[in-house]
């Protein structure tokens, strides 16, 4: 059995994604996705490149996830998913890049500059 793995990343959370041929399972840190993410906007980012190369019964994923918040998780998870699929048939890459799923999106947290209250928020002036 071939599993092929791959990566992705959103904000700071990253995702390893182990794709296999199977039933269509999704795993999360060894819990199904929908225990794992509760709500049902999550739940479409997890299964949206699937459902985009409709492949959507036909692989197993298990993916390890950490970092960030749950939002960036779900979106690391669509990507390793997306670059999954392209490798396995790069037939698929032409319909993920129509829905902008191969992508890394690069917008980031802005550092906290010194001298400063917060990344760009200065401490408050006092004229006198």
């Amino acid at each position: 059995m071939e599993v092929t793995n791959t990566s992705g990343r959103r904000k700071t959370s990253v995702a390893r994604a182990y794709v296999t041929k199977g039933s269509g399972n999704i795993e999360v840190n060894g819990r199904d996705y929908k225990e794992y993410f509760k709500t049902p906007t999550l739940h479409y980012y997890v299964t949206q490149s699937l459902n985009v190369a409709k492949v959507a019964g036909e692989y197993d994923v298990k993916v390890n996830v950490a970092g960030g918040g749950i939002t960036g998780q779900a979106q690391a998870i669509r990507l390793a998913i997306a670059k999954a699929l392209v490798e396995l048939n790069a037939e698929l890459k032409k319909d993920l890049r129509a829905a902008g799923l191969v992508t890394r999106d690069p917008r980031m947290v802005e550092r906290k500059k010194f001298g400063q209250k917060k990344a760009r928020a200065r401490f408050q002036f006092s004229k006198r």
